[in-house]
């Protein structure tokens, strides 16, 4: 059996309860080195055997799998965040699909849920922003071009952004270019609820400057939108004594 496990966003401590005990009962650990914190590792049994993907191709990850699978041995295969972002599990699934190996998919803490812990950030006030748009820009991996960063600008709802951090001016002209303000609220979070996690408000323009100001070069997220300011938003109809829900009458009879 493999199971695919997000490590969460950071903190040792951010995996669920569910992703610990697979790493506890794994005989074969496969971990993305480059971004899982290692100290989950210390919850693997002593005789488990690790491996570190950051080194590793596709094939070679598979042939991993396959071996634990001849010997009849579990496998976590131990993806940052939740896996479902950027994670690169459909590939891996795929094959095991056609070899009919056996896997689930336990999900974690994502980095962008970790960013807003790290500013005490609600994405979705209402009134500002009931939408957020995940993405990236194009890079040495290409993005759709109707997913370009000017098109979500458009909607104006709260974006955060991956894997861009060495792309911070033009990732700035093309969200001004897309309807963004140039003082529209902005933020870069660096390894988010990491030890050494790092946060800083911005505004969209000053993103680039905001990041070579404080050496961020990698590993972190950028949230753009009004909610980064929290302000001028309408308090939530589901705790307005005013309000009727399912569970209470309201005194205005709402």
């Amino acid at each position: 059996m493999v199971h695919f496990v997000g490590a969460g966003s950071g903190a040792a401590d951010l995996i669920t309860v569910r992703g610990k005990n697979l790493l506890e009962q794994a005989d074969v650990i496969i971990y993305a080195g480059s971004l899982v914190n290692p100290q989950l590792l210390d919850y693997a049994k002593p005789e488990a055997v690790i491996y570190n993907s950051a080194k590793m191709t596709l094939e070679e990850v598979l042939d991993v799998m396959r071996q634990a699978e001849r010997e009849e041995k579990t496998t976590v295969r131990l993806h940052t965040g939740d896996p479902c972002l950027y994670g690169a599990i459909r590939e891996q699934m795929d094959v095991l699909d056609q070899e009919e190996i056996s896997y689930d998919y336990c999900p974690g803490v994502s980095s962008f849920c970790g960013a807003a812990s790290a500013l005490n950030l609600e994405y979705t006030l209402p009134e500002v922003s009931q939408s957020v748009i995940i993405t990236r820009m194009a890079g040495r991996t290409p993005v759709p071009e109707k997913e370009s960063i000017e098109s979500f600008a458009a909607h104006q709802a709260t974006m955060v952004v991956f894997l861009s951090t060495g792309l911070l001016e033009e990732l700035s002209r093309r969200l001004i270019a897309g309807g963004y303000k140039p003082d529209t609220p902005a933020a870069i979070v660096y390894k988010a609820t990491w030890e050494d996690e790092r946060s800083f408000v911005c505004t969209v323009e000053t993103l680039a400057e905001t990041a070579r100001k404080n050496k961020i070069t990698k590993t972190a997220l950028m949230i753009i939108g009004e909610a980064v300011a929290h302000s001028n938003y309408e308090r939530s109809k589901l705790y307005d004594p005013g309000f009727t829900t399912e569970f209470r009458k309201g005194t205005d009879g709402l």
